[in-house]
């Protein structure tokens, strides 16, 4: 079965209010499906919830919001309405995102290659209209922070998706100038391993998602190869 429909078996049995599990990442980042035995729903909930909070960053929330997502992750129509609920309760809970974002920080607790995954969904929502607002890049900086991401890890992860191609190569890697030939080799090797399709596969990360995995490593494959030509690396 697609993620997406087990989200929608969840959402059937959703109740405000119950205990852990009976809210579908909806209310306080509450989550009906255990991280360790399904990883890939958990991932997939909280991206919709992060998503529905980010949609007023901007200062506007409307329906062309959703329409993002479900354009990006290609929704199913059959699923459309139960991701739509929980997407909509999200943005309209009175908790704010702060809340949410450290919710899912204490749920993938050492596994920051998992909410790195998630700040990549993120990152391509707010990517879909070709401009990062002012409001959307404070949520993502600070949902980062949240998970515990170093400054120059979310430089590095906002490089790869806003014109990596104009981006200088070393914010990209998340190296320094003067980062050793061998640190940079290091680097681009963990980079590469960590954001491979079957790494994130094997991670439980959707199958829906692993495109956004496919641009990244295209973005750091190039980003390497500016800095060995410019070094003459081998």
């Amino acid at each position: 079965m697609s993620v997406w429909g087990k989200i929608s078996g969840a959402a059937t049995g959703l109740l405000v209010g119950g205990p852990i599990g009976a809210v579908v990442g909806a209310v306080a980042g509450h989550f009906l499906v255990d991280r360790e035995s399904d990883p890939g729903v958990t991932f997939t909930i909280a991206v919709i919830a992060l998503a529905g909070k980010m949609s007023g960053a901007d200062g506007v929330a409307t329906e062309a919001e959703f329409e993002i997502f479900r354009q990006v992750f290609v929704i199913p129509p059959q699923e459309e309405a139960n991701v739509r609920r929980i997407f909509t309760l999200a943005r309209q809970d009175v908790a704010g995102f702060e809340h949410y974002a450290g919710q899912i920080a204490e749920l993938f607790k050492g596994n920051p290659a998992m909410l790195e995954d998630i700040l990549d969904g993120l990152f391509e929502i707010a990517k879909a209209d070709g401009v990062l607002h002012p409001g959307e890049a404070a949520f993502l900086e600070k949902v980062a922070d949240i998970f515990g991401l170093a400054p120059n890890e979310y430089r590095r992860i906002r490089a790869t998706h806003f014109a990596p191609e104009l981006t200088d190569p070393y914010v990209i890697l998340g190296v320094s100038y003067v980062a050793g030939d061998n640190e940079i080799k290091q680097t681009y090797r963990r980079l590469v391993r960590e954001n491979h399709p079957d790494s994130l596969m094997a991670r439980g990360v959707p199958a829906e998602f692993i495109r956004m995995a496919t641009d990244k490593l295209a973005a750091i494959n190039n980003a390497y190869e500016k800095i060995q030509s410019e070094r003459g690396l081998g």
